[in-house]
Order: C-alpha cells, then sequence, then structure tokens
C-alpha cells in the first residue's frame, strides 16, 4: 500500500505549526503543500500556500525567502479573477519589500494591493493595507498624504470596530 501525500492534510499540520510559533517549519510544511498542489495541477491552492510560507517566512525574519516565496502569486489569481487573493498577494509582497527596507517598491505593491482588494469589496482588508501605506507615507515625513491614504481605506469600511470608528472621527475632521 503506497502512502499518498493529501495536500490539504499537509496544509492542515502547516497551519498548526504555525499558530505553534514554529515559522521555519511551518514555511518548510506551506512549500511541501504547495508543491504537492502543484504537482496535481492545482495552482491556485500551490500559489495559496507559497502566500502562506511567505508570511511564516517574514515572521521568521527572512524577509528576501519571504518575497522569493510569493514571487508570482499574484498573477495566479489575476488569471482566476480571484481579486481578494491577488490583493492579499500584493501585500504580502509589500510587506517583504518593506522588510528589506525598500520602501518605494512596498509603497507600488501596497498601492497595488489596495486598489485590488478594493476591486473585490474588501474593505477591511483594503483598510489594513491603506494602514500600512500610511505608516510608510508617515516615515518619509509625507503627514498629508498619511492623513489622506488613511482616509481612502477607512471610507471603504462598512462595519467599522471601534478602533476604526474612533480613527473615522478624528481624521474626517476638516484640515
Amino acid at each position: 500500500m503506497t502512502n499518498i501525500l493529501n495536500p490539504q492534510e499537509m496544509a492542515d499540520q502547516a497551519k498548526k505549526t504555525y499558530q505553534a510559533g514554529d515559522y521555519v517549519q511551518a514555511a518548510q510544511e506551506f512549500a511541501g503543500a504547495a508543491s504537492v498542489y502543484a504537482g496535481l495541477a492545482d495552482a491556485l491552492m500551490s500559489a495559496e500556500m507559497k502566500n502562506n510560507q511567505s508570511v511564516a517566512l517574514l515572521l521568521a525574519g527572512e524577509a528576501q525567502a519571504a518575497l522569493d516565496a510569493v514571487d508570482g502569486t499574484e498573477k495566479v489569481f489575476a488569471d482566476s479573477e480571484d481579486f481578494r487573493r491577488q490583493g492579499m498577494a500584493l501585500a504580502n509582497q509589500a510587506s517583504a519589500l518593506q522588510a528589506l527596507k525598500k520602501l518605494k517598491d512596498a509603497m507600488e505593491y501596497f498601492q497595488r494591493a489596495s486598489v485590488t482588494l478594493e476591486k473585490a469589496g474588501e474593505g477591511d482588508l483594503r483598510a489594513d493595507v491603506m494602514q500600512q501605506l500610511a505608516m510608510l507615507h508617515l516615515r518619509r515625513f509625507k503627514f498629508y498624504d498619511a492623513v489622506l491614504t488613511l482616509q481612502s481605506g477607512l471610507a471603504g469600511v462598512k462595519n467599522p470596530n471601534l478602533k476604526q470608528r474612533f480613527m473615522k472621527k478624528i481624521l474626517f475632521v476638516h484640515l
């Protein structure tokens, strides 16, 4: 009897490892699941696993490996018109670029992620991305751009939480 690798079981194990805080091991397990999905010609799930691998690598302090893992996955999602996961892939690339201190590139990818998540109708995820972009504007002392970015991100949130409602009250005061 042969032992056939089940990529879903591999992904579940990788998630458990990730939740336990062993990011290096989780990244390896996500990479294994990505390979098995690719072998089964499931490009979407392979790309999803690569994105998970990227997040784990970033948390493990391996920014370049995180960028390498996620590279090109946004195209897989774009080809399937999965704009939510495309936006998340772009945001993952932006986060890796930010960790690599390639701030101009990170800003570009966060902006692309924002546009894609807006297209997907993902207001909350877009707000998170815009918050990251605003922080990059602040690091470059572009205060007005930071405020406009936060306003734009919060404008798309349908059911704001307490923190978001507070930020809206502060940011939407006439400057």
